[in-house]
């Protein structure tokens, strides 16, 4: 069986979670046999090279542009690269550039799209950016061969638009962890269960400045690590979320270690996820299978995901409230730390996911 993947930056996975994704399906199927070809962006001019990691075929293609316009860039030039291969089927990981696949049905290549989430109606996009993904949505639902989404609630939403027969729901995955280095812990000046963690964008729709207000209310004697990129100088939302802290809340940046990542999710009393849109989240998930206790924004797409043993919050107030409630109270903690990992471990383990798109993929090969 042949596959190639596409729709990501690339493996190793150094970016975000379609990227661990990648490696992971890559990974796991190539020791099941398969021959996995994935594209790879890489900044800077030259060439098309190819070259082999861990037994999967790396397609590496420069893009001298940046940001979007580098991404759609490089959608174009890897469909255009594939065309003149052998290959007959595709996994597209991602629809923001799904009118890019046509060119698929006239060579006969079947493509399955995983259709991530309701990318248009975030808040940070201008209206011509929504007009973009709301149309590449609609036609990737009609472009691509079959349609996987990642939440029950994304697959009611795409069977709006095309016959449910035409779409599978396979949520994201992640590693338990079961250990984790503590000492690590130290550069940040925090100690075990000391501390509450939130792994995100600094974006409206992750509740950041509610969350980082909630907890700045008072006196908590622990600590809030805020990671992701903020750049108050650009950005007033950044400067916004700064302004805001208490001296008890910590930017140490955008961590992209996966020992300290662990380590972090990990040993924190709390990880609070204020997504409010999206489908399966991969931060969620990976705080599950660390066992961390949740608290999570009260929405159908985190509720679904962390299931009944997280506690939920709708506003600041709430999460202050919430935050009040739990940080003291160890029995509660642990009974909700226990709930991820059972929750984890029903749904969301590689080993369960991947056997899913292998099944499917076997389906469709």
């Amino acid at each position: 069986m042949k596959l190639a993947i596409l729709g990501t930056r690339g493996v190793p996975a150094s970016h975000g979670g379609f990227e661990t994704f990648a490696e992971a399906l890559a990974l796991y199927l190539v020791g099941r046999g398969w021959e996995v070809t994935v594209y790879c962006q890489e900044d800077g001019v030259g060439e098309v090279q190819e070259d082999e990691w861990c037994g999967i075929r790396r397609v590496i293609m420069p893009i001298k542009q940046g940001g979007a316009l580098g991404t759609i860039i490089f959608d174009w030039r890897s469909i255009w690269h594939l065309l003149a291969t052998d290959q007959k089927l595709v996994l597209t990981l991602g629809y923001n550039t799904a009118v890019f696949c046509a060119p698929y049905r006239l060579y006969g290549i079947r493509n399955l799209i995983n259709m991530d989430g309701i990318e248009w109606r975030r808040q940070k996009w201008s209206f011509a950016e929504r007009a973009w993904f709301w149309l590449n949505e609609r036609l990737g639902c009609f472009i691509g061969n079959h349609l996987i989404a990642d939440h029950p609630e994304i697959a009611n939403h795409l069977s709006t638009r095309i016959s449910r027969n035409k779409i599978t729901m396979i949520p994201y995955g992640a590693q338990e962890i079961l250990s984790a280095e503590v000492s690590l812990l130290a550069q940040f000046g925090i100690e075990q269960n000391r501390f509450v963690t939130v792994i995100a964008r600094p974006e409206p729709e992750n509740s950041i400045l509610e969350i980082v207000r909630a907890f700045s209310q008072k006196r908590r004697n622990r600590k809030l690590v805020m990671l992701g990129c903020y750049e108050p100088e650009k950005n007033a939302y950044h400067a916004d979320v700064l302004a805001a802290a208490s001296d008890e809340v910590l930017f140490p940046g955008a961590i992209y270690d996966k020992r300290i990542v662990e380590v972090l999710r990990f040993y924190s009393r709390l990880y609070i996820h204020g997504h409010q849109v999206g489908g399966t989240n991969p931060s969620l998930v990976e705080a599950m299978g660390a066992g961390s206790a949740v608290l999570a924004h009260d929405n159908r797409f985190n509720r679904w995901v962390a299931g009944g043993g997280a506690s939920y919050f709708e506003n600041e107030n709430e999460c202050a409230e919430r935050l009040s409630e739990l940080l003291d109270e160890d029995s509660t903690i642990e009974r909700m730390r226990l709930s991820s990992r059972v929750r984890f471990n029903e749904l969301f383990t590689w080993e369960n996911v991947l056997g899913q798109y292998e099944r499917l993929l076997t389906k469709w090969g």
